[in-house]
């Protein structure tokens, strides 16, 4: 198989990782493909900002949780028994957001452009893990820490600033089986 499909076919979430560190190499390999993603007239409207110091994940852990948990509160009414089983395992996990993962990258993005070119940088960063032999995966939650002074200045989030990723990654412990998905929905003209 062509190796770029290959990487899309079996790249998957990775949530599980090995607490070995990634060289310095391999993460400005896997930036530089973010940074090689195509983007709205060719502006490239993102940068990065990557963690690795164990406190800062930390403190953005701290910043990130409460978040998230008034995330799930919305589902509480509608779905009592989702909501019992995504606490039960936020109270299980150490780090139920970023999930220990030796790196955070964040893509960060500026301006009209960003809404539809750093989703590009996001995958491409994920694809280049993938081939690199690492895990990945995208982390909504993970990004709910902008309105916080402590993590703007952590990553010098600027006003006009949002936050794309963030992108956990890592040497997996365990590689995830395929999910099931469904046929595209297509319509030739």
């Amino acid at each position: 198989m062509n190796p770029v499909l290959e990487a899309i076919h079996k790249r998957r979430s990775v949530r599980s990782y090995e607490s070995k560190t990634v060289s310095k190499d391999i993460i400005e390999t896997i930036v530089q493909a973010g940074n090689e993603a195509p983007s709205s007239m060719n502006y490239q409207p993102w940068r990065f900002g990557v963690v690795e110091n164990k406190e800062i994940h930390q403190k953005l852990l701290q910043i990130a949780l409460p978040n998230a948990k008034k995330i799930f509160d919305n589902i509480k009414e509608k779905d009592p028994t989702r909501y019992e089983s995504i606490m039960k395992r936020f109270d299980e996990l150490e780090d139920p957001v970023y999930y220990s993962a030796p790196v955070i990258v964040f893509v960060i993005g500026q301006g009209i452009y960003a809404d539809h070119s750093c989703p590009l940088a996001c995958v491409n960063i994920m694809l280049a893990a993938y081939s690199l032999g690492l895990g990945s995966c995208w982390i909504g939650l993970g990004s709910l820490i902008a309105d916080n002074p402590e993590a703007r200045r952590l990553l010098d989030l600027k006003e006009d600033e949002k936050i794309f990723g963030p992108i956990i990654m890592g040497y997996p412990k365990a590689y995830p089986e395929p999910p099931h998905k469904k046929d595209p929905e297509v319509k030739w003209l």
